[in-house]
This record gives C-alpha cells, sequence and structure tokens, in this order.
C-alpha cells in the first residue's frame, strides 16, 4: 500500500514542493514545484517576499491535486532565525525582515546592553549569531511589537497558512535564542529582560504535532482533501538531521548547503565556558534529542561568487566551477570562513582578495582558483570543528555523514574526508524533504520510530563513500591553517 505526503522545503535560494510516496519500506521523492527565494531590497533593508512564495505554494499545491492521489499529510520546514509577526486580525505584519539585513548589528547591541553573552548563552545554550531571533527582535521598532499579537518562525508560519494551529514547532523554536533548552520552553527570564510580552510567543509543541486539516479553500481549489497539517520538523536542518542514515553513536553529520552545519545527536544539551568559547550550539531535533553543532557558512560563499560574477556578464553553472576548482593549484591560498566580512551579500570575490592580501597570501586570480580556496578553507574549517565536537563531548568519530544538496559537490566531499582522514557518506541529497516526510509518516502512525525512519532511508536512497587520502598534506595545510587563525583573531 502506497502512502503519499507533500513537503514544502523553504531554502535561502529556492523553495520546493516534494511528493513523498512511501511504500514496502522505500521512499520516493518527486519534485512538483520549484520556485526561487529571491529576497527584496528596499534601499538599505532586505525581505522576504513571503507573499510570492505563498503564491508559489498555492499553485504547487493545485499540480499536486491534479495528479489525484490521496495525499496523507503536509508540512512546511524553512531555515531558522527569521520570523513573521501577526497583528489582532491575525494579518502578517510585512515586512518580514531578512537575517541579512544590516539592522541585526543594532539588535546586538541593545541585547547585549541588558545582558551579557555569557549569561544570555548559560540561559539558552545556543552559539553567537549576530542574526539570532533574539538580536533581530531586539532591532525592532516598538511600534511594530506593539501592534504584533503573535509571531511564528517562517516554517510554522508556512503550516499555519495551510490551516495548522498557530504554534511554534520545538526545532524551530530552539533557533531563536530565547528558548531554554533545560527546561524546554520559552525562556521567561529572557522576555522579561528583554521586555517583550509574553502572550506574543505561542505553544511550543513537538517535532511531528499533528495540527489539524488542510484550510478548506485550498482542499477545494486543490482537490486534495483528507490531508492533515503536520508540524515535521519546522527548521529545515531538524528535517535533514532526522534523513540521516546514521547507527549508533560514533558518527557526525554534515548537512551542506548555503550553510554548513556539522554536529552530533545528544540526549541533553551540554551548556559549559568551552562550549561557549568554541561557539557551538544545542538546538532540538526530532524526539528531544539535542543537536550539538555549530553553523560554518558552507557554499554561501560559492552561490555569493558565482552571482558577482553572474553581475559582471560571466555565467558559470556549479559543476563548471567545481570542474575549475579541481583543475586550480591546490593550497594557493587560504581563509577563514568564520571571519564576518564573508556574511553579508556583495562582492565575495573582492572579498577573498582582501583578506589574502591583508594576510600575506597571494590572492586568487581565476574562478577555479577563488573557488578552490574557498573549498579548502571550508574542508580545513570542518576538521577543526569535528576535532573541537570530540573534545567537547568526549567522542570519538569515526565516520562523517554529509547530507543536502552540498553532498553533490564531489570534490568538497573529497577534501572533506582528506582534511578529517575518516570515510565520508554521501547522501541523501533530498535529506530535508526526506526527513519531513519521514517525520509526518511517524506522527500519522504508519511508521514506529526514527530508528525505521532511517533505515526507510538507508533502504530507498544512493549512498556513496568517500575514502580519505592525502594525509600529510593535509596535515601540512592544516598547520598552515591554525597559524592562519591564530593571526586573524
Amino acid at each position: 500500500m502506497k502512502t503519499h505526503y507533500l513537503a514544502c522545503d523553504l531554502g535561502a535560494e529556492s523553495g520546493r514542493l516534494m511528493l513523498g510516496t512511501l511504500a514496502e519500506g522505500r521512499l520516493e521523492l518527486t519534485e512538483i514545484r520549484r520556485f526561487p527565494n529571491v529576497p527584496v531590497r528596499d534601499g538599505d533593508a532586505l525581505h522576504w517576499n513571503l507573499r510570492a512564495l505563498l503564491d508559489e505554494l498555492a499553485a504547487g499545491l493545485d499540480q499536486a491535486g491534479a495528479l489525484g492521489r490521496p495525499v496523507a499529510g503536509i508540512s512546511t520546514d524553512s531555515w531558522g532565525v527569521d520570523y513573521v509577526l501577526y497583528d489582532a486580525a491575525g494579518a502578517m505584519i510585512e515586512p518580514t525582515y531578512h537575517y541579512r539585513d544590516g539592522r541585526t548589528a543594532r539588535g546586538v547591541q541593545a541585547v547585549q546592553a541588558r545582558i551579557p553573552w555569557p549569561e544570555l548563552f548559560e540561559e539558552t545554550g545556543l552559539q553567537f549569531l549576530p542574526f539570532n531571533t533574539i538580536f533581530q527582535l531586539g532591532a525592532e521598532s516598538p511600534e511594530r511589537l506593539a501592534r504584533a499579537r503573535r509571531i511564528l518562525g517562517v516554517g510554522d508560519a508556512f503550516n499555519h497558512w495551510l490551516g495548522g494551529a498557530a504554534c511554534y514547532e520545538e526545532s524551530l523554536a530552539s533557533t531563536t535564542q530565547l528558548y531554554n533548552p533545560r527546561t524546554r520552553a520559552w525562556s521567561r527570564r529572557l522576555l522579561e529582560t528583554l521586555g517583550l510580552r509574553a502572550d506574543l510567543f505561542p505553544p511550543i509543541v513537538p517535532s511531528g504535532t499533528r495540527l489539524g486539516p488542510l484550510r478548506a479553500d485550498l482542499a477545494r481549489a486543490s482537490g486534495l482533501r483528507g490531508v492533515e497539517v503536520v508540524a515535521s520538523c519546522s527548521h529545515d536542518t531538524g528535517a535533514a538531521v532526522a534523513a540521516v542514515p546514521g547507527a549508533g553513536e560514533d558518527w557526525a553529520y554534515l548537512s551542506s548547503g548555503t550553510w554548513s552545519l556539522m554536529g552530533v545527536e545528544l540526549p541533553a544539551p551540554v551548556i559549559n565556558a568551552a562550549v561557549r568559547e568554541a561557539n557551538f550550539t544545542n538546538e532540538i531535533g526530532y524526539g528531544g534529542s539535542v543537536r550539538f553543532l555549530k553553523n560554518i557558512i558552507g557554499l554561501w560563499m560559492v552561490q555569493e561568487c558565482r552571482r558577482a560574477w553572474a553581475r559582471q556578464g560571466q555565467e558559470y553553472d556549479y559543476p563548471t566551477l567545481t570542474r575549475l576548482a579541481a583543475e586550480a593549484p591546490p593550497f594557493a591560498a587560504l581563509v577563514n570562513p568564520a571571519d564576518p566580512r564573508f556574511i553579508p551579500p556583495g562582492d565575495m570575490p573582492g572579498r577573498l582578495a582582501e583578506f589574502c592580501r591583508q594576510t600575506g597570501q597571494p590572492a586568487p586570480a581565476t574562478p577555479g582558483a577563488v573557488i578552490r580556496c574557498v573549498l579548502e578553507s571550508l574542508a580545513l574549517l570542518y576538521r577543526r570543528t569535528l576535532r573541537q565536537i570530540e573534545a567537547l563531548t568526549g567522542r570519538r568519530i569515526a565516520r562523517l555523514h554529509i547530507v543536502g544538496g552540498g553532498s553533490q559537490n564531489h570534490l568538497l566531499n573529497q577534501f572533506t574526508a582528506n582534511a578529517l582522514q575518516i570515510p565520508v557518506i554521501t547522501g541523501p541529497v533530498e535529506a530535508t524533504a526526506a526527513g519531513n516526510v519521514l517525520v509526518q509518516a511517524i506522527a500519522l502512525g504508519h511508521l514506529p520510530s526514527l530508528a525505521a525512519a532511517r533505515e526507510v532511508v538507508r533502504a530507498s536512497f544512493p549512498l556513496a563513500t568517500v575514502t580519505p587520502a592525502d594525509a600529510a598534506v593535509w596535515e601540512a595545510a592544516d598547520a598552515r591553517f591554525e597559524t592562519l587563525l591564530a593571526a586573524t583573531r
């Protein structure tokens, strides 16, 4: 018997509606509709165009209904930290700000004037990122906050638009830095300290919560009947980690895309001074597990380089850039991907060249050299991050699972295996959509557990193992990288 589900997966570059079909212990994913997610620049401000995304989702529902297949559930996952405000009539208060909007620096100052960073970390266990929800709210205008009656994360806002109850799913709530992972609730202390009304924040629900039926008008228009809206893992990384085909406790994951998120699953948060100094985070995953991880800038740097070159009339697709990088000389220059200059959009090749000049290195002169510099530097940062995970958790990591779109970058995968000197298992590419669907299946009683869901992943998607090589070369490069980091701190 086949069971069908819909997963709306919203990413920083694009969104898509996927059909998941579960039958005989295997999952098949079919893309129904893909659409761009293009931020809107209004003067110095950067917003999300949520109206356009909702229109695309509605069109995707019509396409799904036209297939004539009975759909059991639907759920949305999205990037974290950004949010939607609603007024007393339940209407969205626009704009919905982009986490790369420049206002976040003002929010950091406002929040840290009221609570010092060590205390904020002790309360939330979340790493410092200047665009976390708490800092964005610190930059909000009093007028908007006074007008607001509810706040929802982006994925939860889409689930609410679909007809589900208004709530904050736990994996997404845990990215806000307003959630206490020990009490598993909103931090009353932080809300009071920052003057945020408690009634603005809706109930937090566990991953895999049924929220109610698909909105009647959407059901009529699309012909989709009997569909349940589910809060699977509303945070895309939470969904992706649910689909990591790992077993045992000696593995780590890397969810690779615009951001790289490297970590391990733990039963409880690790909150201490060493974790704070290393800037790790404790987010919540399916079943209340802790995603102990670090956010790393990821393939954003490659994406921004590609956009910068396109503005100059040089169009490169990703396979071409990867080929050019493979042909470029190795280790000509290295950068620190965690340097704050690489976070905003803009002239990424220029910023990379500036970093190299400031650190006494030759600036990469060709697109291939630029991308090779980025990929080698990312792999070395992954190595450093994995060593920190082992030191902070006491676990010895024997293999790394890379999931998500970045798992298709074979050159970066090989660099990562070489840098870490452990096997790297790649796939599934569509981990986020797979995790979204499989958590729905658990919530609706079609799968018994997360372990069973991961067995479905192993049976359904091609996985490849990348064997490490060139140990001595990468050891030498790591020594250079650590010297570079020390010199630029």
